[in-house]
């Protein structure tokens, strides 16, 4: 695929870039509202769990503002989508090893904040492949994989909103 055609896809990426930062910024608000809920006993939990939703929104803030450069050639806009995919599978792998020590983690969470992710870079590094390759379909699969991406990742941030109001409305119960 020319890079001039991914033109058709510039309002996908300006509204998943917008949706990201947005959403980024409603977890920031939800953390300071939950501030007591981050304590240093939990700070294995937080690296593990809010770390990586930040990190992945963010990600995802980061391939919107890499497809919206219009001077891209082909070659370019590949080597963008790798190293996003490359730096997000490492940290992805990081996030799993984490959740292998966590004694909190289930099978939705290693679903959730590893297998899912990690499927979602691995198919963004499909498409950085394919965006080279012509006539190839590069630019719906890379819009698959942050469409998943998206998706686990607000589940991820439900889950956490889940855990920050369980905490909550169990130091209410105790006082």
């Amino acid at each position: 695929m020319a890079a001039s055609e991914w033109h058709d896809w510039h309002d996908f990426y300006m509204l998943l870039g917008t949706a990201s930062a947005a959403l980024v910024a409603l977890l920031f608000v939800a953390v300071s509202i939950g501030a007591n809920f981050l304590t240093p006993e939990r700070s294995v939990a937080t690296r593990t769990f809010m770390s990586p939703v930040v990190f992945h929104f963010s990600t995802l803030l980061l391939m919107s503002l890499v497809m919206l450069v219009p001077s891209h050639t082909a070659l370019s806009l590949a080597i963008g989508i790798v190293l996003v995919a490359v730096a997000g599978l490492g940290y992805t792998t990081l996030v799993l090893i984490g959740l292998a020590r966590a004694s909190v983690s289930d099978i939705a969470d290693r679903f959730g904040y590893g297998f899912l992710p990690s499927a979602a870079y691995l198919a963004m590094l499909a498409a950085a492949g394919l965006v080279i390759s012509p006539g190839a379909r590069g630019d719906d699969v890379l819009a698959a994989a942050v469409v998943l991406l998206l998706v686990v990742n607000i589940r991820n941030a439900w889950d956490l909103m889940l855990a920050f109001a369980r905490q909550v409305a169990s130091k209410s119960l105790d006082t």
